[in-house]
């Protein structure tokens, strides 16, 4: 096959990520999806072609057990092709959410730092 294959996402709504392959100068190919979240399998993952040749609906649910604090990950591979499409990833908890704050004042901080030391340095060299 020496065409191209793309998968698009539309949203993620209502639990469900909602995207469309497209392939380009495929021939007769039709997607064969292995959608995972830490290996494990999801289910339910729906691929249907639409009105379009050559382009398929895919539609994960993602499900309610996968939820936790921190990043989670799902990878989406087409098993014929051998090739990861996309992914996606779901960012959740107050831990992530201090993790953020936590940065941005050591950001700030490092930021009023270089300030200090860039007006002590600009007194300096214009003192002389």
């Amino acid at each position: 096959m020496a065409g191209t294959v793309t998968l698009t996402k539309r949203r993620l709504i209502a639990g469900t990520w909602h995207g469309v392959i497209s392939a380009k100068d495929m021939g007769n190919y039709e997607p064969d999806l292995s959608v995972t979240h830490l290996e494990t399998p999801l289910k339910d993952v729906n691929v249907r072609p639409t009105d379009k040749q050559g382009e398929w609906n895919v539609d994960i649910p993602v499900p309610a057990s996968m939820l936790a604090d921190g990043v989670q990950t799902v990878v989406i591979r087409d098993k014929t092709l051998g090739e990861t499409l996309d992914s996606f990833t779901i960012v959740t908890g107050e831990p992530l959410e201090d993790d953020i704050r936590g940065e941005i004042t050591l950001l700030r901080e490092e930021l009023d730092m270089l300030k200090r030391a860039f007006r002590r340095h600009c007194l300096e060299t214009g003192a002389n």
